[in-house]
């Protein structure tokens, strides 16, 4: 039988954390130890499987190849061992009772109520209560049992989190417009073109694009049209009223049935993870830890990808 030392998976869970946290420092203050305390425990854990996980940069932490998929069999590791402890803590208790759920408008319909609606199929005594907002919400002080954001929520003490995923974003059209206007071959070549423009809380977001090192960076970009829904501005680009950037899970349908092209050369470009959250003090209830177990088990691999 294989053994496991503490150091080995606390190894484990510091990688995690700090793939979650985005950063060494971040990573070390969530654990209550030193940045180098987590750094040297990274780099150990990396000697001993004899490859890299990690890119480091100034700015940040960037998951290689190899780190992606070890990543992700960490979180289901980790997951099942959260369940271990919950079945033996909570004797096993059912799955029931209402769960309150604040979910993002648009990629709330498309992804995660396909997720819960299965979920409470399956689980007779759990009763939903959701609703959908893409502004920031207080879950202690609006009673929500769990959240999912698209984002980082901050390091608030109250807030536990968990990854599901990251938000990857692409440059895309209709095939008649490209048809008619050609395809942008610089980012110098965007105000040729009808760029539509994405506001959110009455500011318009700027573009992410990769820059010279491949590292993404903010582009602002002036639209001709703004608009402040992603469903409708996915219903503009789609009519050929001019190009736009959407995450790939908005357009990840209409990319494979041809009806959006993406403009050739741009590659896709890593945004803002998209996290569950629940409030840290509360007793991690078994509803809670079935829907986020599910999300997670329906996002490891991303659909849209």
């Amino acid at each position: 039988m294989t053994t496991y030392s503490t150091a080995r998976l606390q190894g484990i869970s510091l990688f995690v954390q700090a793939v979650e946290a985005g950063s060494f420092s971040a990573a070390a203050s969530r654990a209550g130890l030193s940045r180098s305390a987590v750094g040297k425990s990274v780099a150990t854990l990396e000697a001993r499987l004899g490859i890299r996980l990690l890119d480091r940069t100034t700015r940040r932490l960037g998951l290689t190849v190899e780190g992606e998929d070890f990543y992700r069999s960490c979180l289901r590791v980790l997951a099942e061992l959260d369940e271990a402890e919950a079945r033996a803590a909570t004797g096993r208790r059912e799955v029931s009772g209402r769960l309150r759920v604040s979910l993002p408008v648009t990629f709330g319909r498309k992804w995660v109520m396909p997720v819960l609606r299965d979920l409470a199929r399956r689980h007779r005594k759990l009763s939903l209560d959701v609703s959908f907002t893409d502004r920031a919400v207080d879950l202690v002080e609006e009673n929500i049992d769990l959240a999912v954001r698209l984002g980082d929520p901050g390091n608030s003490s109250s807030i536990a989190a968990r990854r599901l995923g990251v938000q990857r974003f692409v440059v895309c059209g209709s095939p008649g417009y490209f048809a008619a206007r050609g395809y942008p071959a610089t980012i110098e070549d965007l105000p040729a073109h009808d760029c539509i423009t994405f506001s959110q809380g009455g500011r318009v977001l700027p573009w992410r694009l990769a820059g010279a090192d491949n590292q993404p960076v903010n582009i602002k970009v002036a639209g001709r049209h703004t608009i402040s829904d992603g469903e409708a501005l996915r219903s503009a680009v789609l009519d050929g009223m001019g190009m736009a950037q959407f995450p790939t899970w908005l357009v990840v349908d209409e990319l494979k049935a041809g009806t959006l092209a993406t403009v050739p050369g741009s590659r896709e470009v890593e945004g803002f993870p998209i996290l569950a959250l629940w409030p840290a003090a509360r007793e991690l209830a078994p509803k809670i830890r079935a829907a986020v177990d599910e999300l997670l088990g329906a996002f490891t691999p991303s659909p849209w990808e």
